[in-house]
């Protein structure tokens, strides 16, 4: 249902609010620079900070914005699963084509509890959900007998797979075949999850390098793995340095770069040290010096 390469949006802000003009701006922006679908109001997002009024509105824009150019995979996570049975329920009233859940940190669920949340967010909703598997921040993982039994359930259509583990995706093709959406969450890796029988990424690279992230999943899919370790050696030291400090400070960063939209992040996120500026200016600059022979087009999405 979801392949190619999809981006983790941020959320922008201005003077503590979200900042809705800006937010269009980026809608309109990452489908003009060959973006698959948006996926508002995930761990890039800043999720954890935004009310749950905040959160709707920030869907509900993207959604409007979109207005069906593209899939728009709203965040709708939590680790209570009323809680994120209300951000499910908000986003398919707003018209989002699926959700995109995450579950277990702080609980700690068992592997039983993990399917029980998930049932549940199925049970009471129609829209497609596509699980959010980063044991990196929920402390549990979920595991590839669990992940099965949600796939065989009508409306669990994917896995955003941030596990880091790269054999991850072939025990989980063997135990619930291709009728489902594989995507990685991990830039440094997109291109061996893809090599291994992924079906694109949910990235956060691609805020501020679609043409670049869009081109590397196109040339994924048309088997062309030489021109796809070229764009993704290319792309490395920027995934590096976006990732130095917590995110989303260097994403946003990055991004505020482009005239799109501010740095501002909310607490506990901090702003980049000067150092980490440098070192993601840098990386830009690396790419637009080399975005002529690799791109074939200067300055399109950077």
């Amino acid at each position: 249902m979801f392949t190619g390469s999809y981006v983790a949006m941020i959320t922008p802000f201005s003077n503590g609010r979200v900042d809705e003009i800006g937010l269009r701006k980026m809608v309109d922006w990452q489908i003009d620079n060959g973006s698959d679908g948006l996926v508002p109001v995930g761990t890039t997002g800043e999720a954890s900070t935004v009310t749950a009024a905040e959160h709707l509105r920030v869907v509900a824009v993207v959604v409007e914005q979109a207005a069906g150019r593209v899939p728009v995979v709203a965040g709708a996570g939590s680790n209570n699963p009323a809680e994120s049975l209300e951000l499910v329920l908000g986003a398919q009233a707003i018209g989002a084509n699926a959700v995109l859940c995450v579950a277990g940190y702080y609980n700690r669920p068992s592997q039983d509890g993990l399917f029980a949340h998930f049932n549940f967010l199925h049970q009471h909703s129609d829209i497609p959900i596509v699980v959010y598997n980063i044991p990196a921040r929920t402390i549990v993982d979920i595991e590839p007998v669990t992940m099965a039994g949600l796939a065989a359930l009508p409306r669990i259509v994917g896995v955003k797979d941030a596990t880091g583990d790269l054999a991850r995706i072939a025990l989980e093709r063997a135990a619930i075949g291709d009728n489902f959406s594989y995507l990685s969450g991990e830039d440094s890796t997109a291109l061996a999850y893809n090599a291994m029988g992924g079906g694109g990424c949910i990235s956060v690279s691609a805020n501020v390098v679609p043409r670049w992230c869009a081109q590397l999943q196109q040339a994924c899919r048309q088997g062309d793995y030489a021109r796809a370790r070229q764009l993704q050696y290319s792309l490395l030291p920027l995934h590096c340095a976006l990732t130095r400090e917590p995110s989303p400070a260097g994403i946003k960063y990055a991004v505020s770069l482009l005239g799109l939209c501010k740095e501002e992040a909310r607490l506990p996120i901090m702003g980049l040290a000067a150092s980490t500026k440098e070192e993601i200016r840098r990386a830009l600059d690396e790419l637009e010096n080399s975005a002529d022979q690799l791109l074939g087009e200067v300055r399109v999405g950077l």
